[in-house]
Formats: C-alpha cells, structure tokens, sequence
C-alpha cells in the first residue's frame, strides 16, 4: 500500500531547498506519496520569531546553510533575488513582496494539481544554487514548470486570479503544520509524527520503513 505523508516547505528557506531533491527521489524510488504544503516564510508569517531574538541566530543560520551544502554537496547560494525583500543588516522586512506571494501561490496551484513536490524540487535550485541570475525573470519558472510536467501559464493565470483562494490554502497549511506540532520548515509528517529539518531525511526514510515502505 502506497504511504501517504505531507513535506511543509517554504521557497525562502534554505534547508527546505536542501531537503526537496532528496524527498523527490525517495518519492521516486519508493512507493511513496508526498504532498507538498508550501506555508509562507516566518519572516512573512511571523518575523518575531527568526529576527527579534538573539542577534547571532541569522548569522548561524547562514553559516550553518551555506556548510550543510557543502556537506551534503549541494551547491547553494543566497538568492538572487531574495524571494522576501528584506534588509539582512537592519533584519527590516519590506511592505512591498513581489515575489513570495507570487512563488506561494504557484507552488500551491502545482499541489492542485498533484505535482507540487516536483514544482519546488525543479524551482528551489533556480532560487538557491547560484547558477541563476534573477530566477523570478525570463523562462526560469516557465522552464522549472514544464521539467514538472506543468503549463506554468495556467499556473500564473490561476496564482492572480484565485490568489485569495490560494493564500487561504497556504495559511490553512500553516495551521496544518501547527497541529502535527512544529512551526518550521522543512517538515516531513508521517501519521501525524513531525520529522523537522534537512537533517532529518533519512530518519524520515527509516520510520516509514517500519510502516512498510518499499521500493517501486
């Protein structure tokens, strides 16, 4: 029987980009079945939490994404742009976010249609390994769309037209990933069982295998 579990993602955080590939292949080998609940970034949902505290948090979180990369031999980078605008020194967040809500909303509009898992795992390198210039621009998305087996044009029509829709079926994730009791991303849940953070994969791996995963 087909196991069934949600990955909470965000396209701004780096560990969710470290993450995708590796559940899209298991995904692939393995008769699994991952939906993707994309939830805004905590700096759009509730900054209090990342940016108020201790002032060294930021910096380690870089640190310690940029090494993770490295461990893990996923090239990685800081966007360009950032998909929030943001001032990292100031830590102030802008009234004004041209992409994240853009970004959201065509990742949920992908889960609509069953293939939101391979829509973040084709778009977060586009973000996050630096091979890419202004990923937001051009054919990039359209490009990551089509890898996906997605009409990244119905995609864009349905994230304006039905953007209050989709952003309440973001914010219902968010309240998703509350209940399975966590708050960050990425989050793999299994049976209600949270498994929080990139380096959490395998373990992930291993107790659905205790359910009964099997290969393909």
């Amino acid at each position: 029987m087909t196991l069934k579990a949600d990955l909470f993602f965000s396209f701004r955080s780096p560990y969710s980009y470290l993450a995708i590939g590796r559940y899209r292949a298991m995904a692939e080998e393995y008769d699994l079945d991952i939906t993707l609940r994309t939830v805004m970034p905590i700096a759009i949902r509730d900054p209090d939490i990342l940016f108020t505290g201790n002032p060294a948090a930021p910096r380690y979180i870089v640190m310690d994404c940029m090494r993770a990369g490295q461990f893990l031999g996923i090239p990685i980078s800081w966007p360009r742009p950032d998909p929030v605008v943001q001032n990292l020194m100031t830590r102030e967040i802008s009234e004004q976010q041209p992409h994240i809500f853009r970004i959201c909303r065509l990742g949920q509009a992908a889960t609509r249609r069953g293939k939101g898992l391979e829509f973040a795992a084709e778009v977060a390198p586009l973000i996050w390994d630096g091979s890419v210039d202004g990923w937001n621009e051009g054919d990039h998305l359209a490009g990551a769309a089509s890898r996906a087996g997605l009409d990244f044009a119905e995609l864009e029509a349905e994230a304006v037209n039905d953007a209050d829709q989709l952003d309440a079926e973001i914010a219902e994730n968010q309240r998703a990933l509350e209940a399975a009791g966590h708050w960050g991303v990425p989050t793999l849940v299994v049976d209600g069982e949270p498994f929080f953070g990139q380096d959490r994969v395998e373990m992930a791996q291993w107790r659905m295998e205790q359910k009964g995963l099997v290969k393909r």
